[in-house]
């Protein structure tokens, strides 16, 4: 950049010469199979709108949205020039705990909502991040909290204003 020239005319141009994903849509709803690349992010980079994406295929991408949102596994980026980009949760360090005991669950589950735990709920599991203060906190509910690697799509909360995506990760 030539001396003199703002930072606003960097990212200008920066934004000019890189390829830009415009636009979003939920899995089903833009065409897979067709993608030309993926970009795996975890939970706290796919509520965005603007970002640099380091893409597994083709390199970096601008994600230039006009609102911000929370993006899922098997979205897809809709890039200026008409190509899609597929959006793969990465795997993140969890606990994992099954519980066939109903009150039980529902315990643990207020414990995790009393300390304001992001927590992604199944039928047959509870999966949260991985932290000491909360594996201890479910052994002493009696629970087993097994360490995980998987996508972590925790549960939106009540006052959750922002764009919601549906849970699209199976593991």
């Amino acid at each position: 950049m030539q001396a003199g020239r703002s930072l606003a005319f960097g990212a200008t141009v920066f934004s000019v010469l890189m390829r830009r994903a415009v636009a979003m849509a939920r899995r089903g709803d833009w065409p897979a199979a067709e993608a030309i690349g993926s970009v795996m992010l975890d939970y706290d980079s796919r509520y965005r709108r603007r970002m640099v994406l380091d893409c597994n295929d083709i390199g970096q991408v601008l994600l230039d949205l006009p609102a911000t949102v929370m993006l899922a596994g098997g979205d897809g980026l809709k890039l200026t020039d008409g190509n899609w980009l597929a959006v793969i949760s990465a795997p993140e360090d969890l606990l994992e705990v099954r519980l066939s005991d109903f009150d039980q669950l529902l315990r643990v589950v207020w414990h995790l909502g009393n300390h304001h735990c992001p927590t992604d709920i199944k039928a047959d599991r509870i999966r949260v991040r991985n932290d000491h203060v909360i594996a201890a906190m479910l052994q002493g509910q009696g629970c087993k909290p097994v360490p995980v690697a998987a996508p972590f799509n925790p549960e939106k909360g009540s006052y959750h204003h922002h764009s919601t995506a549906p849970d699209h990760d199976k593991n």
